[in-house]
């Protein structure tokens, strides 16, 4: 293979929660679709997602979207998320990071006011309303997954934590929830690092009694999400705002709530019969980002009341910049890049 390979990139962030936005120097990728091409990442050419995640690149704390062709005709651009957690379907902050680095790289054109326009993710097509002004993309409103209760109020016995009451949802991956309070938590930056040993011992035992499957996906993999659940209050009729955090198994808090937490705390909340359609639930993070989900219908999936929603943030340019992968290296992970990356100029 080559000595060197190059990439294209745009660092971006929203709510905090770096997503490093490739750009260009990946080859074309296997697959009719933009899901198909996910996989073949996932099990022949992982050496991508640690390429950039991993020393001297990265850290497990950011997250990666590749910009690939769309292969849906609808769609502007399509775009492959990878985490440390590995490579999930959908996620909330990585959109919103990922339609804003289109817009700034002239790849979707921008627009003055509001426009809209579809991309394509490994979980399907994705409606995007960007809100731009004088030029700057101020905010992003994306769908978020259709998301539901899969579990309510279960117990799981915790090593030095005793029992733990959680519920599980799915929105785009299955999250446990837990409230805050009753782990003795106000969710604050200084309690960062409790959070993070305190999530990781609970999805443990959780993934040591059980799994959970989608209505129709199926199995998805061990449980690999926790959020937890601060206070509701009420800022003004059908607007609720709470402090909330995220975690991803292993060992990372987000810095933003996320979107896709944001959408499996609307799940819970329309189950206990506290949030109506046209109901907005702005969640706050650790460093005060904020994400703000709005409850838009009710629809079924099987036997199940699914809450269709939509995530709003902002998404904030950090860096544009081209970094080399040097074969020589031996930090560097070369597995299936050979395939995969353009050679270096």
């Amino acid at each position: 293979m080559n000595e060197q390979l190059t990439l294209q990139l745009m660092d971006t962030h929203a709510g905090g929660d770096v997503s490093r936005i490739v750009t260009g120097g990946v080859n074309p990728l296997p697959g009719d679709t933009v899901r198909q091409q996910m996989e073949y990442l996932r099990d022949d050419a992982d050496g991508l997602r640690r390429l950039l995640l991993e020393e001297p690149y990265g850290i497990p704390e950011m997250s990666v979207d590749l910009v690939v062709p769309a292969c849906h005709p609808d769609a502007a651009a399509g775009y492959i998320i990878m985490e440390v957690m590995g490579y999930p379907i959908y996620s909330g902050s990585n959109t919103i990071c990922t339609a804003t680095a289109l817009l700034e790289a002239g790849i979707v054109e921008k627009q003055e006011g509001r426009q809209q326009f579809t991309l394509e993710s490994p979980a399907g097509l994705v409606q995007i309303e960007a809100r731009v002004n004088r030029g700057t993309v101020e905010a992003i409103t994306c769908q978020g997954l259709p998301s539901y209760i899969d579990t309510y109020r279960a117990s799981v016995h915790v090593p030095l934590l005793g029992d733990v009451t959680y519920s599980i949802a799915y929105s785009g991956g299955f999250y446990a929830l837990v409230d805050a309070t009753e782990l003795g938590f106000e969710l604050t930056l200084a309690e960062e690092d409790r959070l993070a040993h305190c999530a990781h011992a609970i999805v443990e035992a959780i993934r040591e009694e059980k799994g959970f499957s989608h209505y129709e996906l199926g199995d998805v993999g061990p449980l690999p999400f926790l959020h937890f659940l601060g206070p509701v209050e009420t800022v003004t009729g059908g607007h609720y705002r709470s402090r909330s955090a995220t975690y991803v198994h292993p060992g990372v808090i987000c810095r933003s709530t996320t979107g896709t937490g944001t959408s499996a705390r609307l799940a819970l909340m329309h189950h206990e019969g506290d949030l109506q359609p046209g109901d907005r639930l702005e969640t706050v993070s650790l460093r005060d980002t904020r994400f703000i989900g709005e409850f838009t219908h009710v629809s079924q999936g099987g036997s199940r009341d699914v809450v269709n929603n939509t995530i709003t943030g902002r998404s904030f340019v950090l860096a544009r910049s081209e970094i080399v992968a040097n074969a020589a290296d031996p930090l560097v992970h070369f597995d299936g890049l050979g395939h995969v990356l353009s050679p270096g100029n």
